[in-house]
């Protein structure tokens, strides 16, 4: 069974709501008919005007049988959501009235019914920009207690079945954060962590990369990542997780008792914590290209409550797997 079936299966047996804010984009759409056809979701809703949503659906040859359809400047929660948009945001000034204007946004209106418990996860993006849906994410759902920055990880599936977990890996983070400050990259790490244990289901072996290997290279850029994994450790002692490592240290047994032995996590790495965003990019794309690796996400960690951002080409199968991924977050 693949990553993606693995994780569709799970869905279907946590039995999750999703909110799907682009209701009127034709690929949301035929999404929205498989994830509830196939049961992925226990309950999905678009969101959208009623009349332009079944115009929609109808020009796509979309059924909307058993899919719920919200209309936010029509709906009896606007008043509810409109004060509670308004508490999140009148140290910015926002009058009540501005808010319940605001709120009827889709993007705002989903990541409000996933703060309130109305839906379990949003995913969105296949017409929006990231930026549209990192700040209705981080307005309105936040991110996890004690966390400041969300990020994100792509879920890496090697042909090669020795790495990470029958050829499953984390790789993080790839998308998010271009610059990570020593606090981002521990908070990194413990999301990453967290993902692992999510997606891949089993328990992580973090290894924070760099060029240097315990002490074999000297730069602010080394000391950068010792600094983070101290956090880290301070944070969760009994994580696994060790640094600062080189790649080959990480992965590779004998090169890593070589270079760091005792280390619980090199040789065996199942999570890699890239410094800063190009060594991520450049990794999972290399990954991907050279090795063949299939390259699941990126998906969005260290939010409250599970939020997804899609690629705006991004097909109706891709959003189905972000769906089905997503929704596992929601545990």
């Amino acid at each position: 069974m693949t990553f993606t079936e693995k994780m569709t299966e799970k869905a279907r047996n946590m039995g999750k709501t999703l909110v799907l804010p682009e209701g009127t984009e034709p690929r949301t759409l035929k999404a929205a008919r498989i994830v509830t056809d196939e049961k992925i979701a226990k309950m999905v809703t678009l969101v959208g005007d009623t009349d332009a949503v079944a115009k929609a659906a109808a020009e796509a040859g979309i059924s909307l049988n058993g899919i719920t359809v919200v209309n936010p400047s029509e709906s009896p929660k606007l008043d509810v959501y409109a004060a509670e948009y308004h508490e999140l945001r009148k140290h910015k000034g926002l009058s009540l009235e501005d808010a319940r204007k605001r709120i009827t946004d889709p993007l705002l209106w989903g990541a409000m019914m996933v703060k309130l418990n109305d839906a379990d996860a949003m995913v969105a993006g296949a017409e929006n920009a990231t930026s549209k849906v990192l700040i209705a994410g981080f307005t309105i759902v936040k991110t996890a207690p004690g966390v400041k920055s969300a990020s994100s990880c792509f879920v890496m599936d090697f042909p090669d079945k020795k790495w990470g977990k029958d050829g499953l890996m984390i790789f993080s983070d790839c998308a998010t954060i271009p610059e990570p400050t020593v606090a981002q990259l521990a908070e990194i790490t413990l999301a990453s962590a967290a993902s692992c244990r999510t997606f891949l289901q089993v328990d992580p072996a973090v290894a924070m990369l760099s060029f240097s290997t315990k002490g074999s290279a000297s730069h602010p850029l080394v000391d950068k990542v010792v600094d983070a994994l101290k956090i880290v450790k301070e944070k969760a002692p009994d994580l696994n997780v060790d640094g600062e490592m080189q790649l080959d240290t990480a992965v590779i047994p004998a090169i890593g008792e070589k270079k760091a032995p005792g280390s619980p996590v090199a040789g065996k790495a199942n999570t890699l914590i890239f410094p800063d965003l190009q060594a991520g990019n450049i990794a999972y794309k290399m990954a991907q290209r050279f090795a063949g690796a299939g390259a699941y996400g990126p998906f969005l960690q260290g939010f409250a409550k599970p939020i997804s951002d899609l690629s705006r080409g991004a097909s109706i199968d891709d959003i189905v797997k972000t769906c089905a991924v997503t929704l596992t977050q929601a545990e």
